[in-house]
């Protein structure tokens, strides 16, 4: 507020100038006093009229700072939230490249471990090359002695520790490759919090990862916990941060676990063991491979020339027997990077490239025989497909930014409907724009008038409904059977626009003539979707005639209250007018409903031969005929034509009961020329205006206004019936 007041000058002037600058370094000095300066400023004022004057400059200006203090305030918090934006996005990219650079290492590793090993192989082959069997030789070479046995005892460690595992031995059945590798004690975090979880005993072996968890009361005993195959592994270092330290993370897409090691050293052999296995069983897995197929390559060798004579026919009679399994070749730099390839492009996002080497695969193996090794390639193959689904499927949810419309979630759609997943793809894309919607809808501002609010709702509505269709139809141009799916979303989004519109309309008890103006609004945003060849307006119809029924019958019971009360203080007396200005005013009021013969009931200067009851009765019944016109369509027939009757019997009961009852002959007169008005003038036009707004006559009021009396009243009554 010092700020504020150091703007103004006591002696009434602004803040430029000599008395600005010299206030401004009083308001900065550490002597200023706010009572002091308030004492100068009212010695100094000619009279009240100045203090007012001061008054409204300081107030403007602590409005101006309080402004600007707010645009201050928005600007820093938008430029915050675009920095966490960009630090998000920045991170993602940092966890993409230490991953490109993890694997790159790993190749490279790869690479001079499969060189050492062909290395190796040579030297093997060639000191092996004097015996045709090596393994019956006696003198076997001391390192496939030791290697022999190394494996045996490995084999024997893993089926003695798995037997104090519960609950593995169906999931984890003994082949003769399989072994034990490395095993120790772990304790689990939990990932988002970093609370303690339980403790774990891991087996590492040369294919798989098996965690196991502790049992408590049987000391050297484990509870089988999950098995990770060594395929789809990833192993990522977790920087100590004190007291949390000595930590490495388990990547399973898509979750992830977090151990604590025992101690630093324990730390490095789990992390440096796990990535040696890993890539000793992508080693493996290739030369099994490369020695598969040259082998189902070789050409079978040539049977020995018969010499008998009698062979002839049963060589003619084997021709017919089964022939060889075509050999599949996957041994192809691609096929055999593939696995890795899908995960390196799942994880930068690159959805395209990896259904790209998908259709790459089908079309290879299209037309190629299901033999084992194609199996397993489809298996690690359909693990990632897996993993890709539930990403796209992730970025299609509504818990993902809704911003960009519809085409935001084009790339994701489109790649799932080439996975075979159309299905799934629009579910998925109509959930997202149904929360769009609803967000949308949820953030609109309620204003005062509810005119302009339905106005804004309506073009958000139905702009977001039309982008939506439309993007619809580019996504799923090929997909006929999703059309029907799309149908049933558009009706609930219907019923939500109508929740939204009803509670803003008739729940606020809005006049008839402002339900109408709404209701006529959102018809014409609703013929936008002809466009497109889609039509809801019978879903509007039917979802709003409930509270269109009750509007109506809300507002005929407030014409016959008050045409009811004017009915009781009813004198039957011409109405003066008083003015010409009034008299014009009531006649275009009246050519406005339709009387067309009005002039025939005015008299001298500004007298009308009417009641003022009958009048205000003509007024406001052809004001309800004509807003509830607007509302018209047929289900709301009878209730429109109902409504007018009720309101006309009460107007007519009244008048019929009026000239059987008044005893005085002018007043009797009066009545009757009312009466005329009434039947002659008003029904025939209430009648008119009703066949051309519904198409077609109501039998009814025809009938109505043909007889000369509504209803028979005793004649020796005398109470009137209101």
């Amino acid at each position: 507020m010092a700020l504020s007041l150091g703007e103004v000058a006591p002696g009434g002037g602004g803040g430029g100038g000599a008395g600005g600058s010299r206030l401004r370094r009083q308001l900065e000095s550490g002597s200023y006093a706010a009572e002091e300066y308030v004492k100068q400023l009212s010695q100094q004022s000619d009279g009240d009229r100045d203090l007012q004057e001061h008054r409204q400059r300081i107030q403007a200006l602590s409005e101006e700072t309080a402004q600007s203090l707010k645009r201050n305030v928005y600007q820093n918090y938008r430029q915050f939230i675009e920095t966490a934006r960009e630090i998000s996005y920045l991170e993602s990219e940092m966890y993409q490249l230490s991953h490109i650079l993890t694997e790159q290492k790993g190749i490279l590793e790869a690479v001079t471990q499969a060189l050492l090993l062909l290395q190796a192989d040579r030297d093997d082959r060639a000191a092996g090359a004097a015996s045709s069997d090596p393994h019956a030789n006696p003198f076997l070479p001391l390192s496939a002695k030791e290697a022999a046995a190394s494996e045996e005892g490995r084999q024997r460690t893993l089926t003695t520790l798995l037997e104090k595992v519960e609950g593995c031995r169906d999931l984890l059945p003994e082949s003769p490759g399989k072994y034990l590798v490395y095993n120790g004690d772990l304790v689990e975090y939990d990932a988002d919090h970093m609370v303690q979880i339980q403790k774990v005993h891991a087996f590492l072996m040369n294919d798989c990862l098996l965690v196991a968890a502790w049992l408590p009361n049987r000391r050297g005993t484990y509870r089988y916990d999950a098995l990770y195959p060594l395929d789809g592994l990833a192993v990522v270092n977790v920087k100590d941060n004190p007291p949390m330290k000595d930590m490495f993370k388990l990547l399973m897409f898509p979750e992830s676990r977090i151990f604590q090691a025992e101690n630093a050293k324990i730390k490095k052999e789990w992390l440096e063991v796990l990535e040696e296995t890993k890539r000793s069983r992508v080693l493996s897995e290739k030369r099994r491979l490369e020695q598969e197929v040259p082998a189902a390559r070789a050409p079978p060798p040539a049977p020995p020339e018969a010499t008998n004579p009698f062979d002839e026919d049963e060589e003619e009679s084997g021709e017919g027997g089964t022939p060889e399994e075509e050999v599949v070749d996957l041994s192809l730099e691609w096929i055999q990077e593939l696995p890795e390839d899908l995960d390196v492009c799942i994880a930068q996002r690159d959805f395209e490239g990896a259904v790209d080497l998908l259709d790459k695969l089908n079309e290879y193996l299209g037309d190629k025989p299901l033999t084992q090794p194609v199996r397993e390639l489809r298996a690690k193959v359909d693990e990632r497909i897996r993993q890709l689904t539930d990403v796209l499927v992730f970025e299609l949810s509504p818990d993902r930014s809704l911003r960009g419309g519809p085409r935001a979630t084009r790339r994701a759609v489109s790649q799932l409907i080439r996975l075979g997943q159309s299905t799934k793809a629009c579910e998925l894309f109509l959930r997202n724009r149904e929360a769009a919607v609803h967000t949308a809808i949820r953030q609109l501002r309620i204003e005062g008038a509810t005119l302009l609010y339905i106005h804004k709702l309506c073009h958000v509505f139905f702009t977001s409904l039309l982008e939506t269709a439309k993007e619809f139809e580019t996504d799923f141009a090929g997909n006929s059977g999703c059309y029907s799916a799309f149908v049933v979303w558009a009706r609930s989004a219907m019923r939500m626009f109508v929740d939204a519109f009803s509670k803003q309309v008739f729940d606020s008890k809005e006049s008839l003539s402002t339900a109408a103006e709404c209701v006529k609004v959102a018809k014409e945003h609703c013929k936008q979707l002809s466009e497109i060849g889609l039509d809801l307006t019978f879903i509007i119809h039917t979802l709003l005639v409930k509270d269109i029924k009750g509007a109506l019958q809300s507002y005929k019971d407030i014409i016959i209250e008050a045409t009811k009360h004017r009915n009781s203080e009813e004198m039957w007396r011409k109405m003066n007018l008083m003015t010409p200005e009034a008299l014009g005013k009531l006649r275009e009021e009246m050519r406005s409903c339709g009387v067309t013969n009005f002039d025939q009931y005015t008299g001298d200067d500004c007298w009308v031969n009417l009641s003022y009851t009958v009048v205000a009765f003509t007024k406001q019944t052809m004001a309800f005929l004509e807003e509830a016109l607007k509302l018209y369509f047929p289900e709301l027939h009878m209730v429109l034509l109902e409504s007018l009757l009720e309101i006309i019997f009460v107007a007519v009961q009244h008048v019929d009961y009026s000239l059987r009852c008044e005893q005085d002959p002018e007043k009797k007169t009066f009545i009757r020329q009312n009466a005329s008005f009434l039947y002659e003038t008003v029904l025939p036009v209430v009648e008119k205006r009703f066949e051309e707004g519904v198409g077609k006559p109501a039998k009814q009021l025809h009938d109505l206004r043909n007889a000369s009396r509504l209803m028979r009243v005793n004649p020796e009554s005398t109470t009137s019936v209101v």
